[in-house]
Order: structure tokens, then C-alpha cells, then sequence
């Protein structure tokens, strides 16, 4: 099985790579938790998808610590990969969004696998809801999306962004994203577009299980998106949006996988102080070995 993570990102709220922050007991990055659990669950083949400039440091370092038989792929998310015969005029400085970070990823993807963002923790259960659904699933028309719960997503120093899920007998029917998500003397609202929340929606944090037919279709979102010439300087194609259109027009379907695993991420830098925090006590309560590889068998 196959685990993809979105290791390219700016990290301009947080103020530095938080992809490579060393935030575990031992400096570990926050990625190589997921890793550890992913791999407890029966993945075996990983690709970081990352920055051009990024490849081969990360190449390295995950070298030097996944066990021999795991598989691993690192690839450049580029402006300049782009569909055969799609060119852009003008300038642009940040990659093209989360869908093109998948689509990066098109060579050396071959079979289902599951997505997550390197910069968020997940939870050991979420990685086996997810083994699961890909080992019990045998169509790939549908996928699947791990769900999370509002108010466990939240931030205490800031508003986040969040695709506030509905669904219909266990099947995603819409995401819809809200950008200023905050607590607000103990109301959770997007001041945005003033909005409230009870807490218990479930929320997308980009752990999807797809199949390569995601590539062919971002292929062709990719010519539409990029033929507008608005969409140019800084538009980006969202994950997220891109399976919602496919769900859209009857080309897939996908399950929510309901998680109850804890996750949080950095956002911000003052997130930082709780990630060293929570990493420290799961690892302290044996819930992770120190250093995180320790026990990893070379093979």
C-alpha cells in the first residue's frame, strides 16, 4: 500500500518549513509519526511530494531511517510540470495547489494509496481505518475520505481553514470550505462568511484513499484551470475540490471513514509549544519509540 504526503508547502503563517521542524522528543519531524503508523499498518511504499529545492535533502533523510524494505519515492512539485502542451504566460511563484502536488506524483503511483499533509498528526487509529477500507475496498470508483470532528481541529492562536463535510448513508455529497474558523468566546464561527458551528462536523484534513484515476482527471482540470487567465498569478486547484467535481459528475464516490484519532497540526508558531508537548507525552506513555526509528528493522 501506498502513502503520499504534501511535503511542499510555504509554511507562511507558521513563519518557516514546518514540514521540517524537529518537533518530536528526539528532533524528529512531525511526518515521521505518521510514517511510523503508517508502516505499523501495513504501507510499504511512501512518496513525498516536495520542493525542488528539498528533494534530495529529503530523499536522504528519510533514507537513512525507514527500514530497507519500504519503498520510497521523492518528487518536485514544479510551476513547470504542467499537461503536455499547456503552457502559461506571465509570472507565478507558488505551485499550482494540492491537486497538482498529487498529480506530481503520477509516475510513481501505480495502484490505491492514501493521502495526508506531512506538517499534520493523524493518530495511530486513522491509519488503520484507512489500511482497512483500502484492504476491504475492490471498486476503484470509490474513495475514501478520513473524517475528523470541528472541534478537535481547532486552533488556540488563530482561525484555520476547513472543508466542513455533509453526507447521505455514509457517502461524502459536498465539502465546503470555510477560511476564518476561530473560537469565539466559546462559539466556533466563520467570521468570514458569520457562520456557526456546533463542533461535532466532520471536517477534511486531506487524508483521502484515491485511486490513479485522480491523475487523468486532474489532467483535464488541470487544461481548464489553466486556460482561465485569472486563475494564473496565484489560483490553485485544491484537493479537496478536485474530488468533490469528480463526485460531481458521476465519476466516483467516496466513503467517510468517521476518525475518533486525535490530530493536530502547526499552523501557527505558537502551535509549536503543543505539538513538542503532545509528541513528548504520547512517546513518554510508550505510545511511540525514542528515537521514533529505534525499533525499525533493517531488512
Amino acid at each position: 500500500m501506498t502513502l503520499l504526503l504534501m511535503a511542499a508547502g510555504n509554511g507562511s503563517r507558521y513563519g518557516k518549513l514546518k514540514q521540517f521542524d524537529e518537533l518530536g522528543p528526539k528532533g524528529e519531524f512531525l511526518m515521521e509519526f505518521s510514517l511510523h503508523d503508517a508502516l505499523n499498518n501495513g504501507f510499504n511504499h511512501i512518496v513525498a511530494v516536495t520542493k525542488k529545492e528539498n528533494v534530495t535533502f529529503l530523499q536522504d533523510y528519510l533514507s537513512a531511517r525507514l527500514p530497507e524494505n519500504i519503498q520510497l519515492d521523492v518528487v518536485a512539485q514544479e510551476v513547470s510540470d504542467l499537461p503536455e502542451g499547456v503552457t502559461f504566460s506571465g509570472e507565478r511563484a507558488k505551485p499550482w495547489g494540492t491537486a497538482h502536488a498529487v498529480w506530481t506524483a503520477r509516475n510513481v503511483v501505480k495502484g490505491p494509496f492514501a493521502i495526508i499533509n506531512a506538517d499534520d498528526y493523524y493518530g495511530k487509529e486513522a491509519f488503520k481505518s484507512a489500511a482497512d477500507f483500502m484492504k476491504s475496498n475492490t471498486t476503484d470508483k470509490t474513495f475514501g475520505l478520513v473524517a475528523y470532528t470541528l472541534k478537535n481541529t481547532l486552533s488556540e492562536h488563530g482561525s484555520v481553514s476547513r472543508g466542513v463535510c455533509t453526507a447521505e448513508n455514509g457517502k461524502l455529497t459536498s465539502i465546503n470550505e470555510h477560511t476564518k474558523i476561530e473560537i469565539n468566546d466559546g462559539t466556533i464561527i466563520d467570521t468570514d462568511a458569520n457562520v456557526e458551528f456546533t463542533g461535532e462536523e466532520l471536517v477534511s484534513m486531506n487524508f483521502w484513499v484515491c485511486h490513479p484515476s485522480i491523475f487523468d482527471f486532474t489532467t483535464e482540470y488541470l487544461k481548464e484551470f489553466i486556460a482561465d487567465e485569472k486563475n494564473i498569478a496565484k489560483g490553485e486547484i485544491y484537493l479537496p475540490f478536485a474530488i468533490k467535481e469528480m463526485i460531481s459528475r458521476d465519476m466516483i464516490d467516496a466513503a467517510v471513514i468517521p476518525s475518533d484519532s486525535k490530530w493536530f497540526g502547526v499552523t501557527y508558531a505558537n502551535d509549536k509549544d503543543m505539538a513538542v508537548s503532545e509528541l513528548q507525552k504520547m512517546t513518554d506513555t510508550n505510545g511511540y519509540p525514542s528515537p521514533i526509528w529505534e525499533a525499525a528493522q533493517k531488512v
